[in-house]
């Protein structure tokens, strides 16, 4: 969203400002108790956070409303919001370095909410309004439009709920097949069943309908946020949720899509037996992070939590996986941008 007066713009002191690291010493057993201080879960922790950009402006936008993450060719950190504009972040400062706006084929802004950048550059960008998926060059041109099930737009025309469509985009299989999560479950549905729907590359980048599969959330009052896969073909899942006077749940889960049920011809998913759903593993709740430090501007299980809605993960080291995760501060006082920066071992 354009603001009508460029609020001051990120500084060089973004880096000290970013993190919450400790420093690790010498000593393998400071480097031992440094990374117990930090851990999660047997499966995650927490390498720090960064508040720098909340309630920032770069280029006339306001840096909030950050919904999605991914890596751009270059190395870069593209940040979607979901007022329909998406920004070029510095990948270790987290500095925005550009920033372009984004509209439909009318001109009108997009609820854009799922971002992948293709091999070549170019930008997957979902919106929730229709739902739908369109190629947008590096400059914001509409390049393509990708079909979508009718059972997966928006009621009347389909079966889905508003604002309740696709959030989470990813690409596996080296980039053959496109995947996007719906947040929650479509009338017909049983309630915590959300789809998974799958696109197959073609020529000219070009993708065609294929596979959807289900997907469990812990609890009907948990959707789908993010998603982001592996390179075996498993998924790391984001599963969300707030509660009123007692703040969000946001957990993460691996997640195997390759021996489930193709559930593209299934008209309503209540708990056949013969469907076999997504099979995941937790790999921790945040609320069990160590906060860092960190402070909420409402109430909260764990003051490092917040709104949780972007991921991607940035690398390999030692064994684990480099996730970055985003909160979408929905441009209010009592929320916070921030960044989460973590490390992620799967079996």
């Amino acid at each position: 969203m354009r603001l009508r007066t460029v609020l001051a713009t990120v500084t060089a002191g973004l880096a000290a400002a970013a993190t919450c690291l400790s420093a690790a010493g010498a000593a393998d057993a400071v480097t031992a108790n440094t990374a117990d201080a930090h851990a999660c879960s047997s499966s995650v922790s927490i390498d720090g956070f960064s508040d720098a950009l909340d309630k920032t402006a770069f280029g006339g936008y306001f840096v909030g409303n950050l919904s999605a993450l991914a890596v751009d060719k270059d190395g870069s950190i593209a940040a979607l919001a979901d007022r329909s504009y998406l920004f070029d972040l510095d990948a270790k400062t987290l500095a925005p370095k550009s920033v372009v706006g984004l509209a439909d084929e009318k001109g009108a802004a997009l609820d854009s909410e799922g971002l992948v950048v293709d091999r070549d550059g170019t930008r997957l960008v979902t919106s929730e309004t229709e739902p739908s998926i369109r190629r947008y060059s590096v400059d914001g041109r509409i390049l393509d439009r990708l079909p979508v099930p009718a059972s997966l737009l928006v009621s009347p025309a389909g079966r889905a709920t508003g604002n309740q469509t696709f959030e989470g985009l990813t690409l596996l299989n080296g980039g053959r097949t496109l995947l996007a999560s719906m947040e929650d479950a479509i009338s017909g549905d049983t309630p915590g069943i959300v789809r998974f729907q799958t696109w197959q590359r073609t020529k000219g980048d070009h993708f065609r309908l294929s596979a959807q599969y289900a997907y469990r959330t812990d609890d009907p009052a948990l959707g789908v946020p993010e998603v982001q896969a592996l390179p075996d073909g498993r998924l790391l899942v984001l599963e969300r949720g707030f509660t009123s006077g007692v703040g969000n749940t946001v957990r993460l889960f691996l997640a195997d899509p390759r021996h489930a049920t193709d559930t593209s011809g299934i008209e309503n998913l209540t708990g056949q037996a013969d469907v076999h759903l997504i099979r995941k593993t937790l790999l921790t709740d945040i609320a069990t992070c160590p906060s860092l430090g960190a402070t909420a501007r409402q109430p909260q299980p764990n003051p490092l939590l917040d709104n949780i809605e972007g991921m991607v993960v940035t690398g390999r080291e030692k064994g684990r996986y480099k996730v970055l995760l985003v909160s979408d501060d929905n441009q209010n006082a009592a929320q916070t941008t921030r960044f989460y920066r973590l490390s992620v071992r799967v079996h």
